[in-house]
C-alpha cells in the first residue's frame, strides 16, 4: 500500500526566515565581484574607460534582468524566479573568474557578467516580490530588515574579497567555490518560499477591494513614475559605490588592492546598520521623512568623499553615504506594492466602471471578506449594490 505525501504549505515565518536567507546569499554573490574589482583591472591592465565598460555589461545585464523579471514572477512565481536567477547567477560567476584567471581577455568577461547582471536583477526582483508579501502577511515592517540581510551578505562578500586580495587568492577559485555554494544554499532556501500568486487577504483586512490591474496599467499612474525616479536616483547612488568606490580609494586617495576592499566593507557595513535601523525609524516618523533624510545624508557623505582629500574624513563619508540606506530601494518597492489603485474614495468612484460585469455572488463574496474589523476602521469598510451592476462606495 503507498501512501501520496504532499508538502504542507510554508508558515508565515518560514517563508520570512527563507527570504532573510536569498537576500543575504544575493548580496554575498554581488559583492564577490566587487570585492575583486582591482584583481580584474590589474588582469587586464584596464584603464578606467575600460573598467566603465565592463561594468557597462553587468549593468545591461540587470536592465535585462530586471525588464523580463516581472513578466517570468507573473507567470512562474517569485520561487521559480530565484530559481532561474541562482542558475544564471552561479553560470556568470563562474565563467567570469574562469575568463580572469585564464586570461580570455575583455570580451569573454563582459559576456560572463552579462549572465551574472541578469542573474541579479531577476533575484532582486523575485526576493523583492516574495519579501513583500511575507511582510503583508506577518503584518509589520521588515523589509528593511530583508535588505539588511543582503547587506550583511554583501559586508561578508566584501571581507572575503579583501581577503583573497591580501592572500592573492586567484579569482578562478573564489569565484568557482562561492559561486556554486550560494547557488545551491538558494534552491534549498527557496523550498520555503509560498505561492506568491495567490495569496489571498486575511478576513480581518479591511482594505477596499483590490481588482485585477494589468502590470501596464500601473505605468499610466503619475505616483509610479515619481517612485521610480526616488528609486533610480537612490539605486543610482549605491550603485556608484558598489562599482566605483574601491577604485576610487585607490586611485584618488593612495590606499592598496585590499585597502580599497576594506573601504568597500566598510560602506557596506554602514548600510548595514542603517537598515537595521530602517524598520523602526520608519515605523515611528512614516516612510517620506526618512526617506527624504537619507537622500540628505547620502548627499552629505558623497561631498566629504569628493571633494575632501582626507583619507579619515572620506571614510567618514563613506559612513554617512551607507548610512543612507535606511531608506531606499526597499521602501520604493513597498510604497508601490501597497498603494492600490482603487485606495480612496474618489478613487473607488473614478473606477466603478471596473466593477461591471463581476459576477453578483463573487463580488459580495470579496467585499464581505474585507469589511471585517474594528469600528475605528468602519470609515474603511465598503459596500456593494447589486441593483443593476455592483459598485464599490465608502461607508462614513
Amino acid at each position: 500500500m503507498t501512501t501520496a505525501t504532499t508538502r504542507s504549505a510554508p508558515t508565515t515565518r518560514a517563508w520570512r526566515n527563507a527570504v532573510f536567507v536569498v537576500f543575504t546569499l544575493s548580496g554575498l554573490d554581488i559583492a564577490t565581484w566587487l570585492g575583486r574589482v582591482p584583481s580584474v583591472r590589474d588582469s587586464l591592465d584596464a584603464s578606467t574607460f575600460t573598467m566603465g565598460l565592463l561594468v557597462l555589461g553587468m549593468s545591461v545585464g540587470s536592465i535585462g534582468g530586471l525588464t523580463f523579471a516581472g513578466h517570468i514572477v507573473a507567470r512562474l512565481g517569485a520561487r521559480r524566479g530565484v530559481l532561474v536567477a541562482s542558475a544564471c547567477l552561479a553560470l556568470g560567476m563562474v565563467a567570469a573568474g574562469v575568463a580572469v584567471t585564464l586570461g580570455w581577455g575583455f570580451a569573454a568577461i563582459w559576456v560572463c557578467l552579462i549572465a551574472f547582471g541578469f542573474g541579479n536583477g531577476l533575484c532582486d526582483v523575485s526576493m523583492n516580490v516574495a519579501g513583500a508579501t511575507a511582510e503583508r502577511l506577518g503584518g509589520r515592517t521588515i523589509m528593511p530588515l530583508f535588505h539588511a540581510a543582503f547587506s550583511v551578505g554583501t559586508l561578508a562578500g566584501a571581507g572575503i574579497g579583501s581577503l583573497a586580495e591580501r592572500f592573492e587568492v586567484p579569482v578562478a577559485v573564489h569565484f568557482i567555490v562561492v559561486g556554486i555554494l550560494t547557488s545551491l544554499a538558494m534552491i534549498v532556501a527557496i523550498r520555503w518560499f509560498g505561492d506568491d500568486r495567490h495569496v489571498e487577504p486575511e478576513a480581518t483586512d479591511t482594505s477596499p477591494v483590490a481588482l485585477p490591474v494589468s502590470r501596464w496599467a500601473v505605468w499610466r499612474q503619475p505616483s509610479t513614475l515619481l517612485i521610480g525616479v526616488i528609486v533610480l536616483g537612490m539605486a543610482l547612488a549605491e550603485g556608484s559605490a558598489n562599482d566605483w568606490l574601491p577604485l576610487a580609494m585607490i586611485d584618488g586617495h593612495g590606499l592598496a588592492n585590499d585597502g580599497g576592499s576594506a573601504v568597500l566593507a566598510v560602506f557596506l557595513a554602514a548600510m548595514t546598520a542603517g537598515r537595521i535601523a530602517g524598520s523602526p525609524l520608519i515605523d515611528r516618523f512614516g516612510r517620506v521623512p526618512v526617506l527624504r533624510a537619507s537622500a540628505v545624508v547620502a548627499v552629505v557623505g558623497l561631498g566629504m568623499l569628493i571633494f575632501v582629500p582626507s583619507v579619515p574624513i572620506a571614510i567618514v563619508g563613506v559612513v554617512l553615504w551607507g548610512a543612507r540606506g535606511v531608506a531606499r530601494v526597499p521602501d520604493g518597492h513597498v510604497r508601490r506594492r501597497r498603494r492600490s489603485p482603487h485606495r480612496g474614495c474618489q478613487g473607488q468612484r473614478r473606477r466603478d466602471d471596473r466593477l461591471r460585469g463581476v459576477p453578483r455572488r463573487a463580488a459580495d463574496h470579496r467585499v464581505r471578506g474585507r469589511a471585517r474589523g474594528p469600528p475605528q476602521r468602519a470609515a474603511h469598510r465598503v459596500r456593494v449594490h447589486h441593483r443593476g451592476r455592483p459598485r464599490l462606495r465608502c461607508s462614513a
